[in-house]
């Protein structure tokens, strides 16, 4: 059973806000100031920009492949299954140690009220939250969009209550450490941005996804790193470094300093729904990557199972059984690993781009395109390379044995099953080894298009599904033309070849079939009932139909019986449409065999009918 898409543009931005909204800011300030100072700020403000420059390659990947799984997902499709399959299971045990970690959060916050340890209030919290995801998507969704609004507004009134109490001094000096420390707090602070990834994780059950996620990212992003650095410089210039360097409750101490015991509360109170709202998106998305992967062969069947409200309960189960396990980890660890891991996968987005285009897959449309490519991407790759240099050892230690441990999983397990094509396959093919390459990614990206679009094949799509093609490069006269489409439709409509030359030299005479300069659509009727075939014909070099239009490049052939006139026109009407798609020549000319050009009017955009 399929998932359906009931998230809507409020849900995707909650979903992100309030992945983000949690331990970043309202526990890492304070670890973070010890390691940088005041300048703790532009760490934060950096990591959101470099973020920015990591959500442009996940918004087009995400949008050209809005699937369960994210990152793993299109990793996989650009890089191959053994990389996409450790991408995805770093990226799923990610989420859960930042679930973990805000589940610790609340039990920590909890742990004075009650009787019993801490570890026992973080397992009960997830079993909460794993209840909540079972219940379904949208629910899950709903609860989200409740507790972000709340987190939003409280953190408006910590910025404007807080600014005017702020003190110079404790601003000085604004680099302690040098700026050198500023770059590696800023990867320390990285995880405080990942909620992105999750967004990609739930691309499969959004609606409209090529315009909700990649304006989801944009608002959240935006929003979140505006808040966090006007948050982050209050607290520095409130506290100053004795109190903040190191403190677990950093945005509590401040608010304790401008509003007293009732701020301390008050915030305590935001903390613990931040934390919330992290524990319930980071179950709910995690568990995508194994619905993902488990889809792909590359995990156990019995992940992939969903519940008849749409919930992939297996995953979520499993998910939650590993995050309950893991709230032992050491939090700085915790924290780097994480950071490292969210860092490695916006390298890979920004490969996995250059790859798919660089491949020139024909079905490769993401509705949003990365500006200034390739430089957005290399600049990615180069800077977050740097970053993770400038990380903790024991973080990247971590992450260096999960890389390893996902490869040796896929070496025993995943490359049994079921493989599938890549970009890197398509890009090798334009080099040498042409067999490598069978078309399957090809058809998956138009499937994924069509669900994407919501496209419902309609008759003139089922024709152009199986339809002729004569693809010629040296340029001919029309006549030479009318001949090869006699000699390729004689046998599919059961008429002689020279009726049909005649039927067409006739039609051309009597009125030219060029409707375009480069575009010319001949249509003759034939004996019979209830007959209609299409031909499709590309010439690089231009068909000379005349000294008026000598360089047609693109020409349909429609055949049919008298009864079946009215079609006739739909398919007229269908072809005018697709051809005034604002992409339609380029890709029409740069298609690479038949079969991708009859992709191109397939996935054009257009109004289809019932006929």
């Amino acid at each position: 059973m399929g998932i359906k898409k009931q998230l809507g543009l409020v849900h995707i931005f909650c979903i992100a806000s309030g992945a983000m909204i949690s331990s970043g800011i309202f526990v890492l300030p304070g670890l973070a100031h010890a390691k940088a100072g005041p300048a703790v700020v532009l760490s934060y403000l950096l990591a959101g920009l470099l973020a920015m420059f990591g959500l442009m390659s996940i918004a087009e990947l995400t949008t050209a492949m809005p699937k369960a799984g994210g990152d793993y997902f299109y990793v996989s499709r650009g890089a191959g299954p053994a990389v996409g399959t450790i991408a995805g299971l770093l990226s799923w045990f990610s989420l859960s140690l930042k679930s973990a970690f805000a589940i610790i959060g609340i039990a920590v916050l909890l742990a004075p009220l009650m009787p019993i340890s801490w570890h026992i209030i973080a397992v009960i919290g997830c079993v909460i939250f794993v209840c909540i995801n079972l219940l379904g998507t949208r629910e899950a969704a709903n609860f989200q969009v409740a507790l972000v609004i709340a987190l939003l507004l409280l953190m408006v009134v910590f910025i404007v209550r807080g600014f005017s109490q702020i003190n110079p001094e404790y601003l000085k000096p604004f680099t302690p450490y040098g700026i050198k420390s500023v770059f590696a707090t800023t990867g320390f602070v990285f995880v405080s941005y990942g909620g992105l990834i999750q967004v990609a994780s739930m691309a499969g059950e959004i609606k409209n996804p090529g315009r909700t996620i990649p304006l989801a990212m944009i608002m959240s992003l935006v929003s979140i790193v505006i808040l966090y650095v006007l948050m982050v410089f209050v607290t520095s210039g409130v506290l100053g470094s004795e109190q903040l360097d190191n403190s677990l409750t950093p945005i509590a101490d401040a608010a304790e300093v401008f509003a007293g015991r009732t701020g301390y509360v008050v915030v305590g109170f935001a903390a613990a729904l931040a934390f919330i709202t992290t524990a319930n998106a980071g179950i709910m998305t995690a568990s995508r990557y194994l619905l993902a992967l488990s889809r792909d062969g590359l995990l156990p069947a019995g992940l992939s199972k969903v519940s008849k409200n749409q919930v992939p309960y297996s995953a979520v189960l499993v998910t939650g059984i590993v995050i309950a396990i893991v709230v032992f980890v050491k939090l700085d660890v915790l924290v780097e690993a994480a950071s490292t891991v969210f860092i490695l996968s916006y390298i890979l987005a920004g490969v996995s781009v250059i790859l798919l285009r660089e491949s020139r897959l024909g079905n490769y449309r993401p509705s949003f395109r990365a500006p200034f490519y390739p430089w957005t991407q290399i600049v990615t790759i180069i800077v977050f390379s740097f970053i993770l240099l400038e990380m903790g050892e024991e973080g990247f230690a971590v992450t260096v044995i999960l890389i390893l441990a996902g490869a040796g999983f896929y070496w025993y397990y995943g490359r049994a099953s079921e493989q599938k094509e890549s970009a890197l396959l398509h890009l090798i093919e334009r080099i040498a080894a042409k067999e490598l390459v069978t078309g399957t990614l090809e058809n998956e990206l138009k499937q994924i298009v069509r669900h994407r679009d919501e496209i419902v094949a309609d008759r003139f799509d089922r024709i152009i599904e199986g339809c002729l093609v004569l693809d010629i490069e040296q340029s001919i006269p029309a006549e030479e033309f009318f001949r090869l489409a006699a000699e390729r439709l004689s046998q599919r409509l059961g008429v002689e070849q020279e009726v049909l030359f005649d039927l067409l030299a006739a039609r051309e005479r009597q009125s030219g079939t060029v409707m375009m300069p480069d575009l010319a659509v001949p249509h003759i009727v034939i004996e019979g009932e209830g007959i209609f075939d299409v031909l499709v014909g590309r010439c690089r070099s231009g068909i000379r139909f005349s000294e008026k239009y000598p360089r047609v490049k693109k020409v349909f052939v429609l055949a049919g019986t008298k009864d079946e006139r009215n079609f006739h026109l739909q398919a007229i009407s269908a072809i005018a449409q697709v051809v005034q798609n604002p992409e339609f020549d380029e890709q029409f000319t740069s298609a690479k065999d038949e079969q991708a050009l009859r992709d191109v009017i397939l996935l054009a955009e257009r109004n289809r009918s019932k006929f």
